[in-house]
């Protein structure tokens, strides 16, 4: 298998500097006050309910801004990314922002052994990160190590039906995988998904998708049973550029009779 994870490592080293920078990601907001709380961790506040007191740790983290935001609702919080880069922007991050959130180097199959057995009341991973992961049941493996007893899971996530389209023909048109496939597609794309200026080097990706079945199965194997699941029209970035609109809340669903595609959802799972 192509080294998938020091492509992808590179590839969002290269970007870390990038999207804390960026408009989208709202950081200056976050850190003076201005906005409490990240655009995904509010769309999902409904469904997250009250984590105060909880133990949580964010999987796949990136610059920590979800992180931060589950921190301000309470929970003790810690981060775990397999990017350096992306890390020293989210303790930066968190330092400025007053907030006391330990960040942990590690990929997601090996951060129950990076977080030395730890074991928490919450699991959370915010959108497009499952694509970056061959394999779900390792994943679910995870998932289920670092949770104790009655601990719970919360998802959101682009939807697999979404990951299978093309915005290179008129569409929505279906060109790939639904379903995991053993090797990963290999992208070699400039430019990254916020408004930015910077020229990036490391443009090389390798990414999987996973069915919403897959991934409900690998998680009832691993001794989780699934309390929620919902799925929306719309992402908070723009996935098919041409055919998305963008709303008051800053999230993109298609312009053209939206209601013909689950573009993400929200998973919740309670270990058993």
């Amino acid at each position: 298998m192509t080294n998938y994870l020091a492509l992808n490592r590179a590839n969002w080293d290269d970007r870390a500097a990038a999207h804390a920078a960026s408009p989208d990601y709202a950081v200056a907001e976050l850190v003076d006050g201005t906005r409490r709380l990240s655009d995904v961790v509010e769309f999902d506040l409904p469904r997250l309910g009250d984590v105060g007191g909880l133990n949580g740790v964010h999987l796949q983290c990136h610059i920590g801004t979800d992180t931060l935001s589950l921190a301000r609702l309470g929970a003790r919080m810690t981060g775990v990314d397999l990017s350096p880069a992306s890390l020293r922007e989210a303790r930066s991050i968190a330092d400025r922002a007053g907030a006391t959130i330990d960040y942990v180097e590690s990929d997601v199959y090996d951060a129950p052994a990076a977080l030395s057995g730890r074991t928490f009341d919450l699991v959370y991973t915010g959108i497009g990160a499952l694509c970056w992961l061959p394999s779900v049941d390792r994943w679910a493996a995870s998932v289920a190590s670092l949770l104790r007893p009655g601990g719970r899971l919360f998802i959101r996530e682009g939807h697999p039906m979404l990951w299978a389209l093309t915005d290179e023909k008129p569409g929505p048109t279906v060109e790939y995988s639904y379903f995991e496939q053993p090797d990963g597609l290999v992208w070699d794309e400039g430019g990254t998904y916020v408004e930015t200026d910077y020229e990036f080097t490391a443009n090389t990706t390798v990414e999987w998708n996973h069915g919403l079945g897959e991934i409900v199965t690998a998680l009832l194997d691993h001794g989780l049973a699934l309390t929620a699941l919902a799925e929306h029209d719309s992402v908070p970035w723009c996935a098919l550029p041409g055919q998305m609109s963008v709303d008051e809340r800053g999230e993109w669903r298609l312009t053209d009779r939206p209601e013909r595609l689950p573009a993400s959802y929200t998973l919740q799972a309670t270990k058993t």
